[in-house]
């Protein structure tokens, strides 16, 4: 549980640094352990060299961007925000579904949004390589450096009123040196401008960043953001991946902001048998969504227009 001095500095600062509260061996552990076999599955379907076959899951990873191979759409716990095909590869496995599920880091969300928690479908893995690894056209946030942004602007104006907390977890130590979050430490009672970049970002102009603050955060730590709060994240400077998950929290019955993905109650006091607690009905969900979407027109996943005047 959060103490009264915790809760008082995220209600003052709009973020919380919270370390150990994953258990190494009960939950990341077999998270690492479910990608490891994943990135397995990738290689072999890839034809990479076979001398990599014994090599650690951070050498294979950054040798597969190298190769050009996109393992991010695979391991991502999401489908993407651009058109959804009826093989489009996403990942819903039992360890990070426990992950997503523990019951440390829902006391964490309890303490904030109160005790009918939703787990959001906005939600990623970042498996960051060295920026001096990265492709010269490499703009994905997920895999690269992650702009300026809020994410109650990220998600569809159905949620501008949603009570939601984002929480971003260390499975890597998040150092500045690796590319930790950093936020910018004044407050917003009101959603900025945001513009359809090579990400979608703050429009120039509307935040002042020469005060930004690093948000470092040991392996099995959480950060707490407030879904007004700007942030972005350091670049990776370092010779090794930055891995995180970034995962959001609404309380139930409000919108989750991206409708047409699919949400599940994670907890319920009033009615626990309304929880969910089978991974594969999770998965299954994921499923039938992208079945459905890839038969269906596009559904833009932010609101933002190039040719806005912020934008110009």
């Amino acid at each position: 549980m959060l103490t009264p001095a915790q809760l008082k500095s995220y209600r003052d600062n709009g973020y919380l640094v919270v370390e150990n509260v994953l258990d190494q061996d009960k939950v990341l552990d077999p998270v690492r352990a479910e990608y490891t076999r994943l990135l397995d599955e990738l290689i072999t379907k890839w034809g990479m060299d076979d001398t990599l076959k014994n090599a650690d899951f951070e050498t294979r990873l950054i040798a597969a961007y190298r190769e050009g191979h996109d393992w991010f759409q695979p391991m991502d716990i999401s489908l993407p925000g651009d058109r959804i095909q009826p093989d489009t590869p996403m990942h819903f496995g039992p360890a990070v579904f426990d992950m997503i599920t523990a019951p440390k880091l829902l006391d964490l969300v309890e303490d904030l949004i109160g005790p009918e928690i939703t787990s959001c479908p906005i939600q990623h893995v970042r498996i960051k390589p060295p920026a001096k690894e990265l492709s010269s056209d490499e703009i994905r946030s997920h895999v690269g450096g992650t702009d300026w942004h809020q994410d109650r602007a990220v998600a569809l104006e159905e949620a501008d009123q949603t009570e939601m907390v984002t929480v971003w977890i260390a499975v890597t130590d998040a150092t500045k040196e690796n590319g930790c979050l950093q936020v910018a430490p004044q407050q917003h009672s009101e959603i900025l401008p945001h513009c359809p970049k090579s990400q979608t970002a703050i429009a120039d102009g509307f935040l002042d960043t020469s005060a930004a603050l690093p948000l470092p955060v040991a392996s099995g730590g959480v950060v707490i953001l407030d879904p007004m709060l700007p942030h972005a994240s350091l670049p990776n400077l370092t010779d090794g991946i930055r891995w995180s998950f970034d995962l959001r929290f609404s309380r139930t019955g409000q919108p989750t902001g991206r409708s047409h993905f699919p949400d599940f109650i994670a907890r319920s006091r009033a009615a626990p048998e309304r929880e969910l607690r089978d991974w594969r009905i999770w998965r299954q969900m994921w499923e039938d969504a992208r079945a459905r979407l890839s038969e269906s027109p596009h559904i833009d996943i932010h609101r933002w227009r190039s040719d806005a005047p912020a934008c110009a």
